[in-house]
């Protein structure tokens, strides 16, 4: 079973979060395998569903990544039992392209999906701010003194920890559509961007759905980085046009 394999891509301490990592494609279990062993994380690869729910009903897992078209089964499915029955945060992978899947999970309760092929140094990041959204401890990420910071007004955002930080350095959450969003505004200040830009910086061509999801998106953002969201002074709004991001401190 590939259970038998962990030992040789364990934390050598032995104290770090565990990840369960499904997916049927054996080269991409060894390889996420080692990068979250280098990083300080205990990996279990698992070839299949069936391979996970054998640990028991608990699995002394942390966090499961799941691929969301494992061959024979529906990843989702895994994802919807794991989530009813052991509460454990839950990153899935996707194809590239795969938009109606990408939705599908996050609305079946996924914190966070990644699309193949992701950049290692992002997935680190997101499974670091998962655990931490659910309270488990993760792995030190790299001092802050070494991250990019993007300040506006009283915040920041921290582009190695992707965290958005108060002016106390105090973590504000932020969902990964929320992050993506923010990041594209602070690249591009004082820049009117339509609202089809922003639906092609987040990967989707659903226009339709999109569209109420980018409005979604800005209200939810208004309301961790605004003062007074109803007024917003950073995110505003440009009528017929699209919005625009004003980097100066807010009054």
């Amino acid at each position: 079973m590939e259970q038998a394999s962990m030992p040789a891509v364990a934390s050598p301490s032995g104290d770090g979060p565990v990840v369960a990592i499904i997916d049927d494609d054996a080269d991409l279990r060894r390889t996420v395998a080692d990068l979250l062993a280098e990083n300080g994380f205990r990996p279990i690869p698992l070839a299949d569903g069936a391979s996970f729910l054998a640990l028991g009903p608990r699995p002394g897992v942390d966090l499961a990544l799941i691929d969301l078209r494992l061959r024979g089964e529906n990843g989702l499915t895994l994802a919807i039992r794991i989530r009813e029955t052991m509460g454990i945060p839950i990153v899935m992978l996707t194809g590239r392209g795969d938009e109606m899947d990408k939705i599908i999970g996050l609305e079946t309760g996924a914190d966070d999906y990644m699309m193949k092929p992701f950049n290692p140094r992002e997935l680190i990041a997101r499974l670091r701010a998962v655990l931490r959204r659910a309270g488990h401890p993760a792995p030190p990420s790299p001092d802050r003194s070494s991250s990019t910071i993007r300040p506006f007004g009283q915040l920041r955002l921290d582009l190695t920890r992707r965290e958005l930080l108060d002016a106390e350095g105090a973590e504000i959450p932020l969902t990964n559509a929320e992050y993506r969003l923010l990041d594209y505004f602070l690249r591009h200040p004082g820049r009117i961007i339509p609202r089809t830009e922003l639906l092609t910086e987040l990967g989707n061509d659903l226009s339709h759905y999109m569209d109420r999801t980018i409005d979604v998106l800005i209200l939810r953002l208004r309301r961790k980085i605004e003062p007074v969201p109803s007024k917003p002074v950073h995110l505003q709004t440009r009528r017929g046009l699209g919005y625009i991001f004003v980097t100066g401190a807010a009054s």
